[in-house]
């Protein structure tokens, strides 16, 4: 029994997400559905993270166990020839028995983008949030600074999360210009559910003048999900890097 270690990306559009749902198409039923045909064993699989509907991925971590003789770094030609344009496997290789995506992962790197012009939003309807308004660059940025560190992220939690724990640490969070795109970066030990999509809310509503950068000291010790601004749609998110 060897253990696959896989890094994959993928365009979630398409897609109810990675986790199996039934009668859905998600990302975990084509990858097993694809593994299955190249390997004809019936398997388990572990993700670094669970995307939601219409997330994408350019590092997402993948791991299954495995009797076939494929050598384990042919696994990603081997998938690609089965698996659809929209999922690629990157790299593959062999890792320790013991090796898990998710718990063993350290940090894990998200990014936003948010597309800021008018001329080209069609051909990024599905990969960015459309949003033209003049932004205050400077305070996002200061707000940014304002999420780094260790807190309690329950203002930052959407309902629905099973997550007991909401204590998170941020290690880096940023805002950059990339034109035609703003780039919300964000890296952390662990995040809650939607909480980057609400974090990018939180900044964006900085942007436009409707928060200032001290607010967010009052949005992380109210605790309360009210305070912070809306979770922004889905499709301008991206699970960049797992780093263990």
């Amino acid at each position: 029994m060897t253990r696959i270690k896989a890094t994959i990306e993928y365009d979630g559009t398409y897609y109810h997400g990675f986790q199996r749902q039934p009668g859905m198409t998600t990302i975990e039923s084509t990858l097993v559905e694809a593994i299955q045909k190249v390997t004809g064993e019936k398997l388990e699989l572990w993700a670094a993270g669970r995307t939601d509907a219409r997330v994408h991925a350019r590092g997402q971590v993948i791991a299954f166990d495995t009797n076939s003789s494929i050598p384990p770094g042919r696994f990603a030609r081997a998938l690609n020839a089965v698996l659809p344009e929209d999922i690629k496997v990157l790299q593959s290789e062999e890792a320790a028995f013991g090796f898990h995506p998710r718990y063993d992962a350290r940090l894990k790197h998200y990014s936003y983008l948010v597309y800021r012009q008018e001329a080209g939003r069609v051909f990024y309807r599905h990969q960015a949030y459309y949003l033209p308004y003049a932004l205050d660059l400077g305070a996002m940025q200061e707000a940014a600074a304002r999420l780094q560190g260790t807190h309690d992220f329950t203002s930052f939690c959407a309902s629905g999360s099973g997550a007991r724990n909401k204590i998170r640490t941020v290690v880096s969070c940023r805002v950059l210009e990339r034109p035609p795109f703003l780039q919300i970066n964000v890296v952390g030990d662990g995040f809650l559910y939607n909480m980057v999509r609400i974090i990018v809310g939180t900044l964006l509503k900085v942007g436009e003048k409707k928060m200032v950068p001290d607010q967010i000291d009052e949005v992380i010790q109210g605790r309360n999900r009210a305070l912070a601004g809306p979770t922004v749609p889905p499709q301008g998110l991206y699970l960049m890097a797992v780093i263990y």
